[in-house]
This record gives structure tokens, C-alpha cells and sequence, in this order.
């Protein structure tokens, strides 16, 4: 059986052969392109038919499609992450967790915004001193209960 990391090797290299984007893909499958790229880097799975539409896109086999079907172990280094990019958003939440935490608990009161009923939004604004991203996240409020 195919691993996660060996499917999104497979992935990535018909990705690259292929010459598509993960927009591409996403739309091939019917779903976000955040999702979607989160399931092909192994963080998330497919239900059968997008795993299919995503390996049939992309000219996989049924290695890579149930890989993709497979329930991932979501685990990571725990350590700080050396890419600029991934630090950058370390140090984000580094800075800012606090203040949303704060936030969100004087706006909902005690409790999470749920990463299961979640989904989230990577765009480019473009502006003249510099383009822009924006990650739109939106997760389910889900408050600590008593007992």
C-alpha cells in the first residue's frame, strides 16, 4: 500500500509533468483548492469519487487514489519550521494568537474555533505598494461546556 508521503511525491511530480496548478486540481475535483491541496500533501482525504477525479486529472493509478481516500495521521514537527513562509505564519500566531484568543472569547465567550468544521480561503490582492494576501479562515465556534 501507498503511503502519504510517496502519494504526494506521485502528486507533485505529475503536477509538475502535467504543467497544472493546484486551482487545476481543485476544480477537477469538485472542492477548494485549500482543501484539495491538503489532502494531496497528505493532511486531509478524499471521499472516493474527488480521489478518483484527482488521480484520473493528473494520471495517477489506484495506488494514489486510495492513498488520497486514506485517513491521514495528522501529525508535524513540532519544532519551528524553517521556511520563511511557514515561520512567517508561526510568528503570526506567535504575535497575534493572544489577541485573537482575547477576542474570540469576548466576542463567543470560553471555547475554540473548530479546525474540523473549517474552511479557509488563500487569495492575491493586488496594490500598488505591494501585493497583498489574504487567508480567510472560518471555523465553527464550538464552546467548553460545563459538567
Amino acid at each position: 500500500m501507498m503511503t502519504k508521503v510517496e502519494m504526494t511525491e506521485a502528486i507533485v511530480l505529475a503536477k509538475v509533468e502535467k504543467n497544472v496548478g493546484w486551482c487545476d486540481i481543485a476544480e477537477a475535483a469538485g472542492l477548494s483548492e485549500v482543501y484539495t491541496t491538503s489532502a494531496c500533501l497528505g493532511m486531509n482525504h478524499l471521499d472516493p469519487e474527488q480521489a478518483g477525479k484527482v488521480a484520473d486529472f493528473l494520471g495517477l493509478g489506484e495506488e494514489v487514489k486510495t492513498a488520497l481516500e486514506a485517513f491521514p495521521h495528522k501529525s508535524w514537527d513540532k519544532l519551528v519550521p524553517t521556511d520563511p513562509l511557514i515561520y512567517r505564519l508561526y510568528e503570526i500566531v506567535g504575535v497575534y494568537g493572544p489577541t485573537i484568543k482575547e477576542i474570540i472569547h469576548e466576542k463567543f465567550g470560553d471555547g475554540i474555533m473548530s479546525a474540523i468544521d473549517y474552511t479557509m480561503h488563500i487569495d492575491k490582492e493586488e496594490n500598488p505598494m505591494g501585493d497583498r494576501v489574504v487567508v480567510t479562515m472560518n471555523g465553527k465556534f464550538l464552546p467548553y461546556k460545563s459538567w
